[in-house]
């Protein structure tokens, strides 16, 4: 799929264009054609490509990490909406008009491809965007940092309404549904960047009091519970520590290295292009690279989120806490799995796992 990429970029941005000159063919130069004069070769040509352009550019619309999808939806709502509306209001009277004063009759004037398109998408769009801003939404695990609960390429459902009903674009509450609970694994809106969606574990509550020393959490001067019960080996981590861990109702596994030994740009055994490896050692072991502690009070009305993956986890511990407004919602279910970067397909097994 990555090998794909720069074709069904140029294919996203080619549909832009050739769908404008279809559009004005379509409205303004048709009808004023010949009666069953045909389309000329070009514009044959652009209304057999039309379709594939559009769907490059959904394509890209799916893998793209920093686009807010809600406001291309609504987007696309309120123009097929609107061509829709003004066909019918206006131009299809017209039409039907002129057809009368030619002699023909008004029922047998074919409609504009155009406007097919706007009557089929709106619906469906009008459907998808309320789903996905109020019920759910789909998300792509884009990194390594929810390790081993959630892996690169997984795509999950998000719970939208978990932790109140939000208008769309606008990311404002307008219904409180439920609260955030220590232990959830949350999507939410990048506090550096609200343009790109994270996804890690909620930790920290606020005004807890939240200490990470040795890969181990205490909150409020309580450890969390934790039992290191073995190892973990993909061949692109080796010899990382395994353990069960409780955050609230939450019983997951969390992956850390005591000890970093050694990055290499590759592991005969790592079946992913691109993946930096990951050999760890033991407590005991000598190294370059060892946790380092963190402490900090989580501010009212924001949230300290951290990845399972311990040690290779962009999270609160470097940027911050997640103020309440930026949370989106709750990850409930892996729906497929597919990691461009790793050999061997998509792992069928992890289709309908439960998150926990």
């Amino acid at each position: 799929m990555r090998s794909l990429m720069p074709y069904i970029l140029v294919l996203a941005w080619l549909s832009v264009p050739v769908g404008l000159v279809c559009i004005v063919d379509d409205w303004l130069l048709r009808p004023r054609r010949a009666p069953g004069a045909p389309d000329s070769p070009l514009m044959r040509a652009l209304y057999a490509v039309l379709p594939v352009l559009i769907g490059g550019g959904v394509l890209k619309l799916l893998v793209a990490e920093r686009l807010d999808f809600s406001a291309v939806l609504l987007a696309i709502t309120v123009v097929t909406g609107l061509v829709w509306a003004f066909d019918t209001l206006v131009l299809l009277p017209q039409r039907r008009a002129a057809a009368r004063a030619a002699g023909r009759d008004p029922a047998t004037l074919p409609e504009p491809g155009t406007v097919d398109y706007a009557r089929s998408f709106f619906p469906v769009a009008l459907v998808v965007l309320v789903l996905r801003a109020f019920v759910f939404e789909p998300f792509r695990i884009p990194s390594d940092s929810m390790m081993p609960t959630l892996l690169d390429g997984d795509f999950i459902i998000v719970n939208k309404y978990a932790y109140g009903l939000r208008l769309p674009v606008l990311n404002r509450k307008i219904l409180a549904t439920g609260e955030p609970q220590r232990g959830d694994v949350v999507v939410f809106r990048y506090p550096v960047d609200p343009s790109v969606n994270f996804i890690k574990r909620l930790v920290g509550l606020p005004g807890d009091h939240v200490e990470v020393r040795d890969n181990r959490i205490t909150v409020n001067g309580q450890p969390v519970p934790m039992r290191v019960d073995g190892k973990f080996n993909d061949g692109c981590y080796v010899n990382m520590s395994q353990a069960e861990e409780q955050l609230g109702a939450h019983t997951h596994q969390a992956i850390f290295c005591p000890v970093a030994l050694d990055r290499s740009p590759s592991l005969p055994a790592c079946n992913r292009s691109g993946v930096r490896g990951y050999v760890c050692g033991d407590d005991d072991a000598p190294g370059y690279l060892r946790t380092v502690p963190w402490s900090g009070e989580v501010p009212a009305g924001h949230y300290l989120m951290m990845g399972d993956n311990r040690d290779n986890s962009d999270d609160g511990r470097s940027w911050g806490f997640v103020p309440e407004e930026n949370l989106v919602g709750k990850a409930t279910r892996i729906w497929f799995n597919w990691d461009w970067n790793r050999s061997g397909g998509p792992l069928w097994g992890r289709i309908g796992s439960a998150i926990n």
